[in-house]
């Protein structure tokens, strides 16, 4: 069989691919006080590599990305399991968040809070789970 030229379309992809992270990585964040958060995040970061998936041939990305994405879907999970587990921990209500402000070296004072690592988990969750499908799906039997 004879392989087809696609030297533009493994360009645009990259380049693409770029813009779509950056937006995942914006809607993760911006969730925290926005619309967005952990499972839209998750999805469009999972759509990035599913289209690397379907422009260059599986063992390629796989190669590059040896992630086993049913273990980034458990630990996500685990993160999220964690987070609501923890609010137990220190007698408060299930699910509960606690934030602050920290010193960090370089960054200066930030706030940081319990739900981005619960949304941390989502986000996992999703893109694991979604990956997984989609490489089911694809699957030859």
């Amino acid at each position: 069989m004879r392989k087809v030229n696609d030297v533009i379309l493994r360009t645009v992809v990259k380049g693409v691919v770029l813009i779509i992270l950056t937006l995942g990585v914006y809607l993760f964040f911006s969730g925290h006080n926005a619309p967005g958060g952990g499972f839209i995040g998750g999805l469009v970061l999972g759509s990035a590599i599913v289209l690397l998936y379907i422009t260059y041939d599986i063992e390629t990305i796989q190669r590059k990305m040896p992630f086993d994405f049913k273990k980034v879907a458990a630990l996500g999970v685990l993160l999220a399991t964690g987070t609501a587990i923890g609010s137990l921990y220190f007698n408060v209500p299930f699910l509960s968040q606690t934030d602050g402000y920290f010193n960090i070296p370089i960054l200066g004072e930030k706030h940081l809070t319990t739900v981005t690592i619960f949304e941390a988990g989502v986000a996992l969750t999703v893109i694991g789970t979604l990956v997984t499908i989609i490489l089911s799906i694809s699957e030859d039997d």
